[in-house]
């Protein structure tokens, strides 16, 4: 249950109470199967345990995880053109005519007719929690069009859900670059072996990844001079997780240091109580990680509409 990525959204402390409804609105927009001529569904999943019984929210103390599965039926293009293209060539040869544009239209749709029902299936899943008492959407994942989809899942659930993107007062990419220029480095955060610099001057500037490496190292101050700015830095915090921070505040890469695996133990007494257990510590680890890049980045929580 731990998450590998971090998408952040923000939300006001009004919203909360409407957050509370949860439970009873996502039995109403619960993932069904897809239809013969369907190319896709999605809707809430339980995020812990299976079946049409499995509760589709899981809570511990302020937190609430929800989960969006979708179905997506897999007919890439190529597919549909093959057979269509041989359509077309029967009756170019059987009748010894050419086939018009309104004639292929409908081809093409006897194909997709035919083949919609008989392709295959890709099942996914994409976590997420609120934070009511921080006002924090959290999203598993570091892709910005799945975060997008799974917020306007919710907002459909709960007829609205006013959560907006990270805003930043500070600039991140300044400031992580002040981080690693000059060892500027907030109390309890440390470099990891991971960077990207670019040239920010120009959107087809040079680009340099470098991963497995000292940081403080010779080639790393070479592109600093040269003008580069950081894109992503690997950190560690509070020697309790390591993780690549974005300079669109995403983060990525995210691992619990074995400090943090060695809390949850492993003597819990059913599947239920190991949820529990690593939810709890998951939020309550994420939650001083938030904190602190509230304070660094200047993400206030929004105010009240």
């Amino acid at each position: 249950m731990f998450f590998r990525n971090l998408t952040m959204f923000r939300f006001s402390s009004n919203v909360s109470d409407d957050l509370n409804r949860l439970d009873e609105v996502l039995g109403e927009h619960r993932l069904r199967p897809c239809g013969p001529m369907e190319m896709g569904t999605k809707g809430f999943v339980p995020p812990v345990g299976r079946g049409e019984e499995a509760a589709l929210t899981h809570v511990v103390n302020a937190c609430t995880m929800v989960t969006v599965g979708s179905e997506d039926k897999l007919l890439p293009g190529v597919v549909v053109n093959d057979e269509l293209h041989r359509r077309v060539q029967k009756i170019a040869e059987e009748e010894g005519r050419k086939v018009g544009g309104r004639e292929r239209k409908r081809l093409k749709e006897d194909v997709l007719n035919e083949l919609v029902p008989r392709a295959f299936i890709r099942s996914s899943r994409q976590r997420a929690y609120v934070d009511k008492k921080n006002g924090w959407l959290v999203l598993d994942t570091s892709s910005r069009k799945s975060a997008e989809n799974t917020l306007t899942q919710m907002r459909e659930a709960l007829g609205s859900f006013p959560a907006v993107p990270l805003a930043p007062e500070e600039g991140p990419r300044v400031l992580m670059t002040d981080w690693l220029a000059n060892g500027n480095l907030p109390a309890g955060l440390a470099l990891g072996d991971e960077v990207e610099l670019r040239d920010a001057a120009s959107a087809t500037g040079a680009i340099a990844k470098c991963r497995r490496q000292d940081l403080d190292g010779e080639e790393v101050k070479e592109h600093l001079r040269n003008g580069k700015q950081v894109f992503q830095l690997g950190l560690t915090f509070d020697e309790r997780m390591s993780f690549v921070l974005g300079e669109d505040l995403i983060v990525r890469k995210l691992k619990f240091l074995d400090v943090v695996v060695d809390e949850l133990g492993d003597s819990h007494p059913d599947a239920a109580a190991e949820a529990d257990a690593t939810f709890a510590l998951l939020t309550l680890e994420v939650e001083r990680l938030l904190g602190k890049l509230e304070e660094w980045f200047g993400l206030p929580r929004p105010a009240e509409a």
